[in-house]
C-alpha cells in the first residue's frame, strides 16, 4: 500500500467553521512541512486539518454508519448505487470504488496523524500543554480509524479471538521512503488502538480549551470502552465506561437535542451547511430522508426493525419517524434523527453518553452470574425516557437481552447494528446465507487497487 502524505493546510481544508479559525494561509503549494511545524499558529492548522479530514463522507460523514445499518437488520437499501448495492446483497467485489475510498480516507486520517504525532514535539514556542493536547488529540484520531478500519475489513474477534488479519498498522511519519506493511492481526491492531486511547486520556482535559467538536478525556475513555465490549473484556469495558461517565456529560431527558451541541454528546463531528463531510451532495439526511423534503429515499427502515418498535408502539424513538417516498418509488418509513436532508448541516454522532451507558450496562449483565441491577437500572432509565414500562429481568440472560435491544431501539441508524449482531454471532440478515456470521462477506474486500500496489497485503477470503 502506497501510502502518500498529503498536506490539507490550504485555507480552504484548514479553516473549520465549526472551530471558528479564521487563517491567512499561504497557498497550499507554498507552504511547506517545516513551515507548517515551525510556529504554534500554523500547528494548530494542520491539527484542524486532521478534523477536517475526518469530516469527509467516507469516514464520519455517515457513509460507514449506514453500511453497517444496511448490512445488518435496521435498514433496507433501495438506492441506485451500484457499488453501495452490492455491499447490500453481499456480492461485494475488490474493485468497489466505495469501499476503496473508504480505505483510502481513513488511511488519509491516520497519516496527517502520524505527521502530527512526528512533529508536534518539535515545534519552536508550542507551549507543553498545546503539545499534550495536540498529541492528545492526534493519537484519538488515529485510534479511531484503525478502529473504524478494523471492524469494516476484519472479521471482528469472536470469530478467532482476534488471530485472524486485520488492516497494516502504518504508525510512523512518512518521509518518502514508500514501504509495504503487511497486515497486522485483529489483536495486533487492538492492541494499538488501546495504547492510543490510554495515552491521549491521559494527554486530555475534560474538556477542550477551543469548545466542541474535538477530542477530550471523557471520548478517549469512551471509546476504549466501546474496544473493550468488543473484545469481551467486561472488567475493562466497565472501568473505561466509568471513567467516561465521570465527565461533564448527561443523558438527554427527551429526543430534542438531534440539530444541537448538548451533554448528550461526548465527541461528534461538526457539520454546518458549507461546511460538511460531503457539502452539498450527501450525507446522513441524504441517505436517510424522503425525496418530499431533499434526501435521496435510499436508507429507509427495514421491516425487522419497525417490528421490532411494534413490539412496544409506545415507544417515544418509533413516533420520531416519517413516511415518504424512497428511492425506489414506495412509501417507506424513514428516521427523523438526520433532518437536513437539504444543507446537510447534520453533525456525525460518533459518541453519545447514552452509548456509554448501554456499554456499562452490557458489560454489567454480563459481568454477573444473576440479574445485574445496575444493568437493568440503566436499560430502564432509557425505557422511561422512550414513555416505556420498566422491565425486570429475573435471569442473566433476560438482562443482557434487554440491554441488546435498547442499544438497538436507541442507537438504531448511528452505525452499530452490524458490529452488535457479529459480536453475538448473529445471522446479519435471516434467510440469508451470504450474511451468516463469519461468511466471507459480511466484511470489506481489501481493495484491490492497494493489493496490487503492495506485495505483502493479501485479500480477505472469498474475494
Amino acid at each position: 500500500m502506497k501510502i502518500k502524505y498529503i498536506l490539507a493546510i490550504s485555507a480552504l481544508t484548514l479553516s473549520l467553521n465549526s472551530c471558528e479559525d479564521k487563517l491567512a494561509l499561504t497557498p497550499e503549494q507554498d507552504l511547506t512541512e517545516e513551515v507548517i511545524f515551525n510556529n504554534a499558529a500554523t500547528t494548530k492548522s494542520a491539527v484542524l486539518g486532521l478534523y477536517n479530514t475526518a469530516q469527509t463522507l467516507e469516514f464520519s460523514g455517515s457513509l460507514p454508519a449506514v453500511i453497517d445499518e444496511y448490512m445488518g437488520d435496521n435498514v433496507d437499501w433501495v438506492g441506485s448505487f451500484p457499488t453501495l448495492t452490492e455491499i447490500y446483497l453481499f456480492s461485494t467485489i475488490s474493485t468497489n470504488s466505495n469501499v476503496s475510498g473508504l480505505w483510502q480516507v481513513h488511511y488519509q486520517v491516520i497519516t496527517r496523524a502520524n505527521k502530527i504525532i512526528a512533529k508536534v514535539p518539535g515545534v519552536p514556542g508550542l507551549s507543553q500543554a498545546d503539545k499534550d493536547l495536540y498529541l492528545g488529540e492526534a493519537k484519538f484520531m488515529r485510534a479511531l480509524a484503525y478502529f473504524q478500519l478494523v471492524n469494516m475489513f476484519a472479521q471482528p474477534f469472536q470469530v478467532s479471538g482476534g488471530t485472524n488479519l486485520g488492516v497494516p498498522l502504518v504508525l510512523e511519519d512518512f518521509t518518502g521512503n514508500i514501504t509495504y506493511p503487511a497486515r497486522a492481526t485483529v489483536n495486533d491492531v487492538h492492541a494499538q488502538i488501546k495504547k492510543d486511547l490510554t495515552e491521549s486520556a491521559a494527554a486530555l482535559g475534560a474538556t477542550h480549551p477551543d469548545g466542541v467538536g474535538r477530542a477530550t478525556k471523557g471520548a478517549a475513555n469512551a471509546l476504549l470502552a466501546r474496544l473493550n465490549l468488543y473484545r469481551e473484556d467486561w472488567a475493562g469495558a466497565i472501568t473505561a465506561a466509568r471513567a467516561a461517565i465521570a465527565g461533564p456529560y448527561a443523558r438527554a431527558t427527551d429526543y430534542t437535542f438531534w440539530d444541537k451541541n448538548t451533554a448528550e454528546d461526548v465527541f461528534t463531528i461538526q457539520n454546518s451547511a458549507t461546511d460538511n463531510g460531503r457539502t452539498g451532495s450527501g450525507g446522513w439526511a441524504a441517505y436517510y430522508s424522503p425525496t418530499a423534503v431533499g434526501g435521496r429515499g435510499d436508507a429507509p427502515f427495514s421491516v425487522n426493525l419497525t417490528a421490532a418498535y411494534n413490539a412496544e408502539p409506545a415507544d417515544k424513538r418509533f413516533a420520531l419517524k416519517r413516511t415518504g417516498t424512497a428511492a425506489d418509488g414506495l412509501s417507506k418509513t424513514f428516521t427523523t434523527k438526520f433532518p437536513d436532508a437539504v444543507t446537510n448541516a447534520d453533525n456525525s454522532p460518533v459518541i453519545r453518553i447514552t452509548e456509554v451507558y448501554l456499554t456499562l450496562a452490557e458489560a454489567l449483565a454480563q459481568s454477573s452470574a444473576t440479574p445485574s441491577a445496575e444493568a437493568i437500572t440503566i436499560v430502564n432509565y432509557f425505557r422511561n425516557r422512550a414513555g416505556l414500562l420498566p422491565v425486570a429481568p429475573l435471569t442473566k440472560q433476560a438482562t443482557i437481552d434487554a440491554v441488546l435491544l435498547e442499544r438497538r431501539k436507541e442507537l438504531a441508524f448511528e452505525g452499530f447494528r452490524r458490529m452488535d449482531m457479529l459480536r453475538y454471532k448473529q445471522n446479519l440478515r435471516p434467510g440469508v446465507a451470504a450474511a451468516a456470521f463469519g461468511a466471507p462477506k459480511t466484511i470489506l474486500p481489501i481493495p484491490q487497487r492497494e493489493i496490487d500496489q503492495n506485495p505483502s497485503l493479501v485479500p480477505n477470503p472469498g474475494f
